[in-house]
């Protein structure tokens, strides 16, 4: 296919190449489309999401589109959006809405920005949280493997510009893994910063295929293990999705894994397929389970361990040290 014959932005499916209003060339939804979707698992009553709206909402939606800011909450399809947005908060997401990387739980489009990023998007993130009120802000990322620090002193920026411009507002920093380079995250983990965040997304069999070959499961852990050395006040944290396929002998194993890194904080969420050219839905976890997965991280000594059918890394993040499962059973 030549780029005369992208199809354009407007028009663009799940799974197909387009050019975006940059001129980057990207796969709509990170996976190309295939032939063969995955049968799909009956949905159980518990998995409903009750949608919000509202004053609050449109605010924030408003901001998030005049400061031309990416988040994750759109871009990954995140089914608590409306929730979020109609509270108040969203995950922003740096670098553009374009990764690298091509994993297959993941609905962030895939391509090459060769170099491009928006000199204008430390002061626009500022002035956004600004104008949001927040107290508390998730700063997450593309991966951006094309550019030579992974993005980070970009990143580290962005942190800055927030903390000068809203000296009160605690920061969370969800990056990406920097293929392995500490000193990369050394410098985002001294751009102060309260948490670093880098998700370990399954259990070490499933790493491949759930995760892009660039990712993996020793590098996460060499990541967190690397930031809580480095900066022992900065909290860490990391996410697992379940209903991929793994056994509960292996998310005790990945437990103790993050463990033995000292991860503060651990989440986990239900996988959902955002598209049916991903990766398939083994399960649906039940809220006994996740509730029970809970209690399993607590007695291994885990600050907090949010787990819920619906938690995402970021998911009420704010709330994660009041140490009652962010409100999920009230």
């Amino acid at each position: 296919m030549s780029d005369q014959d992208l199809i354009p932005v407007r028009q663009v499916s799940s799974g197909e190449k387009f050019v975006n209003d940059r001129g980057i060339t990207a796969i709509k939804d990170g996976i190309k489309a295939s032939s063969a979707g995955a049968a799909g698992l009956r949905k159980p009553e518990w998995l409903r999401v009750r949608i919000k709206g509202g004053e609050t909402f449109e605010k924030v939606n408003a901001i998030v589109h005049e400061h031309r800011l990416a988040t994750v909450c759109e871009e990954a399809k995140c089914p608590n959006m409306s929730e979020c947005w109609s509270s108040g908060t969203a995950t922003i997401m740096l670098m553009g809405d374009v990764c690298t990387r091509a994993c297959r739980f993941c609905a962030v489009n895939t391509g090459n920005p060769r170099g491009w990023l928006d000199a204008e998007e430390p002061a626009n993130t500022a002035r956004s949280v600004e104008l949001m009120g927040l107290k508390y802000v998730v700063l997450t990322s593309v991966n951006r493997d094309d550019l030579p620090d992974g993005g980070a002193g970009h990143y580290a920026s962005c942190v800055r510009e927030v903390k000068a411009r809203n000296p009160q507002t605690a920061v969370e920093a969800l990056t990406p893994d920097f293929l392995g380079v500490l000193t990369d995250v050394e410098t985002v983990v001294d751009s102060g910063i309260e948490v670093f965040a880098q998700n370990v997304e399954t259990v070490r069999r499933l790493t491949h295929p759930v995760r892009d070959p660039r990712a993996s499961y020793e590098q996460t852990l060499d990541v967190l293990a690397h930031a809580k050395r480095y900066r022992p006040d900065v909290l860490t944290k990391t996410s697992l999705m379940l209903g991929l396929g793994e056994t509960e002998d292996e998310i005790v194993e990945c437990m103790d894994d993050l463990c033995a890194a000292n991860v503060d904080i651990l989440t986990f969420g239900q996988y959902l397929q955002p598209t049916r050219h991903h990766y398939p839905i083994d399960r649906y976890v039940t809220p006994e389970e996740f509730d029970k997965y809970r209690r399993w991280g607590l007695d291994k000594g885990f600050l907090e361990v949010v787990s819920g059918v619906f938690v995402r890394s970021s998911y009420r993040a704010e709330q994660v040290l009041q140490k009652n499962n962010v409100g999920l059973g009230e």
